[in-house]
């Protein structure tokens, strides 16, 4: 039976640069083989080795090229004017659901550190939670392959700033744009969670928020008529005013409802926190 966890995180970690060249190169007109090829035979990250690329590759066709449609969302949201704080958001989002081992070293690992109001990460700490997964799965990975997958876990975190630190890791302040959370919000909706479930997801976790701090997004998005959101007792009802991909790009640009005042959500709101 195949492992839940993975090494891939040694070889490619955050790499936000190479995945935005990834999706700014990515030809619509093309098949995603004729893409991949593409990639590895114009060598459009710049790299020195060809076999670095044929490592990268594959991490990226399992980030960003599994779903349909995923790939032309994101190649028009690197192409338009976003804020790169936004995009490298949205890309740590998709890095994090491709890779099990970061997706629950984030949710269950750092979040329960946010929780308990620690603000430092031990590497340690961080290895030894990693060696309990490991041996949960029964795998044998060596000290030193664990020791590295920690190593590229935490370089992975502050890369896309979700951590913070050289030598010393420590949790970066929690930054969740609106345009983001409404990202979110449209691809849980994709994967049929609604109500109370998009309240409580695990995904939020990837960013730090707490339940009560997503249901203030939830607001603020209702304030700014992105959504519908109500709540009588236990039943909560979330209606999205975006149906596709497309729709979403176009709003986080900023290219739609130009003339709502605050309803705008383009790079005004890019250094926006938790409300």
């Amino acid at each position: 039976m195949a492992s839940r966890y993975s090494t891939k995180i040694i070889k490619a970690g955050a790499l936000p640069a190479d995945s935005r060249a990834f999706l700014r190169a990515y030809d619509l007109r093309l098949s995603l083989q004729q893409n991949l090829r593409q990639a590895l035979r114009e060598n459009i990250f710049g790299k020195a080795s060809r076999s670095r690329v044929q490592d990268i590759l594959p991490i990226f066709r399992q980030r960003f090229l599994t779903r349909p449609g995923l790939a032309r969302a994101l190649h028009c949201l690197v192409e338009a004017d976003v804020h790169p704080a936004i995009v490298d958001r949205i890309l740590y989002y998709h890095a994090a659901k491709a890779d099990v081992l970061l997706y629950e070293f984030v949710t269950d690992f750092v979040y329960k550190k946010r929780q308990a109001g620690e603000s430092a990460l031990l590497a340690d700490d961080a290895r030894r939670y990693v060696t309990g997964l490991v041996r949960s799965q029964a795998l044998a990975w060596s000290p030193t392959t664990i020791r590295r997958v920690t190593q590229g876990l935490l370089a992975t975190l502050r890369d896309f700033r979700i951590l913070e630190g050289a030598a010393r890791k420590r949790l970066a302040p929690v930054y969740l744009p609106l345009e983001v959370f409404l990202y979110v919000v449209f691809a849980l909706h994709l994967e049929n969670s609604s109500g109370e479930r998009l309240i409580h997801h695990g995904d939020w976790r990837l960013f730090l928020v707490t339940p009560g701090e997503v249901e203030a997004w939830f607001l603020e998005a209702h304030r700014l008529k992105w959504l519908d959101y109500q709540v009588a007792g236990r039943l909560v009802r979330v209606e999205l005013h975006l149906t596709t991909p497309e729709e979403l790009i176009h709003a986080i640009a900023g290219r739609t409802d130009e003339d709502t005042g605050s309803g705008s959500i383009g790079r005004s709101h890019a250094d926006q926190r938790l409300p």
